[in-house]
């Protein structure tokens, strides 16, 4: 079981940066990222239609880079959450989190006994294929190391979110703004008083209880400003945006320049 270097940065109360995947699933991704300086890279089932046998690729690819590798799964179930830590994810991200019940059960899907009831395989590509040696001592060991991430993306997960933040075994609370907002009745009005009181209350839930909260985006501005507005996991998202916005960029500088008469710029 590879350390996770995240997991560890942020218990020491460091700010880690990282990115998601929802479109390239290609061999190079991970290491792309990596040599691109993020620490940890999501890659998304929920709204990819990526199976396991994309997953298992991504993880094994991944884990030869040096980054972090993470699953978000498309719906709580347990063969969902154990089947991506098997494939080599260190850390899943859980969406649409209604309230703490959900969150324990995640904690056990996730957990290796006596914590959870993750069902026990090893020698495979979770554990790099090493030996076996004590099980005991390796199974605490990857309950250490392994990530749980939740998303309030409702209303009810807003309502139960202090008991959610209070769940020991989750490590992180990740506000999705689209569903919030959508389940709020103020879809994509992220500068509205409601939304910001309930961004207010997820941060402040996580504090009360030492978890991490988690910003996503695309604005650069926004994720910087993140760790003054307490939020120390920040995600530059997605694969797709992010390629689509500088191929934007590129053909806007192309364009200008042949229409001046000029060289575009470097």
């Amino acid at each position: 079981m590879r350390d996770n270097a995240v997991k560890r940065k942020l218990a020491a109360g460091g700010v880690s940066v990282g990115t998601m995947m929802m479109e390239f699933a290609t061999t190079g991704i991970g290491r792309i990222a990596a040599e691109a300086g993020a620490e940890f890279a999501v890659f998304d089932m929920e709204h990819t239609g990526w199976s396991m046998e994309t997953i298992r690729l991504l993880m094994a690819t991944s884990r030869a880079a040096d980054i972090v590798p993470m699953v978000r799964v498309p719906t709580l179930q347990y063969h969902f959450i154990a089947r991506v830590l098997d494939l080599g994810a260190l850390g899943v991200v859980v969406p649409l989190v209604a309230d703490a019940e959900q969150a324990r059960t995640i904690v056990e899907c996730a957990k290796y006994p006596p914590v959870g009831r993750r069902g026990t395989a090893f020698e495979v590509a979770h554990d790099d294929y090493q030996g076996s040696g004590d099980l005991a001592a390796k199974m605490r060991r990857i309950n250490d190391e392994v990530m749980i991430l939740v998303q309030i993306e409702t209303a009810q997960g807003l309502d139960d979110v202090d008991r959610i933040a209070a769940v020991d075994g989750v490590d992180a609370l990740w506000i999705g703004q689209y569903d919030l907002t959508t389940s709020l009745g103020i879809p994509g009005q992220f500068d509205h008083p409601q939304f910001r009181d309930a961004t207010r209350r997820v941060v402040e839930a996580c504090r009360r209880h030492g978890k991490v909260a988690v910003l996503g985006g695309m604005d650069v501005d926004a994720l910087a400003a993140g760790p003054s507005n307490g939020f120390r996991m920040l995600v530059y998202l997605a694969d797709l945006w992010i390629y689509q916005q500088a191929l934007s960029r590129c053909f806007r500088s192309i364009r200008e320049a042949l229409e001046g008469g000029g060289r575009p710029d470097a």
